[in-house]
């Protein structure tokens, strides 16, 4: 065990973590004090940064993208902030269904500019909902690459970006809710959101490329 501060708030943290890498996904799990985790993911996406984020910050239309999300609704949106109301659901055994409801408030960053490429953000913060606690960030970070004509590899190119998609949040249940469900449901989750996008933005670019 050990304690750092986060925020100036000292954590008691089990240093023991379980990762896994699937089908090009991979999640970190981490456990922080009491029925705290805080789950890391990411995701290669061969995709520029815009067309990503345009997939993610398209709030209604993840219910549509993604199997698990069964409602995503704007309740307000304006300049660089949205309230989301979303409703997850996830098939248990013997028939049983897994129903998690919340308001997400979401707060877009402006795109930073970096030497290698370029990244932004979004950072959510449940307000109401099944948890106590289910705050975090969806990162994008540009990697862009291609050859000019003098064969230097310059920025630009939808066919040659490489977007790094990487989802943090930190989840603690109420206490009627078990934490090993709870972590597990939503590892399988997270591996179905990110992988969806990414086929998302595999179609975008299919779509684009054979007008």
């Amino acid at each position: 065990m050990s304690l750092h501060y986060d925020g100036g708030a000292p954590i008691i943290q089990d240093e023991k973590e379980e990762s896994l890498c699937e089908d090009g996904v991979f999640i970190e799990i981490r456990k922080l004090g009491g029925n705290c985790r805080r789950i890391r993911s990411k995701i290669g996406i061969e995709a520029s940064l815009d067309t990503v984020w345009d997939i993610l910050t398209d709030y209604e239309k993840l219910a549509d993208l993604i199997p698990g999300l069964a409602v995503s609704k704007v309740v307000e949106k304006n300049d660089k902030f949205a309230r989301l109301f979303q409703i997850g659901q996830q098939n248990l055994p013997l028939g049983l269904k897994f129903n998690a409801k919340g308001v997400l408030d979401c707060y877009e960053k402006d795109v930073e500019i970096l030497p290698h490429g370029k990244k932004r953000e979004i950072q959510f913060k449940m307000v109401e909902g099944d948890f106590t606690q289910f705050e975090g960030t969806w990162l994008l970070e540009q990697f862009s690459k291609t050859k000019n004509e003098d064969n230097h590899q310059v920025i630009g190119g939808e066919e040659s970006s490489h977007t790094t998609l990487s989802y943090e949040v930190d989840v603690k249940p109420k206490l009627w809710l078990p934490i090993r469900l709870v972590e597990g449901r939503l590892c399988k989750e997270i591996k179905t959101n990110l992988s969806c996008i990414r086929d998302e933005a595999k179609r975008v670019i299919t779509a684009f490329t054979s007008l």
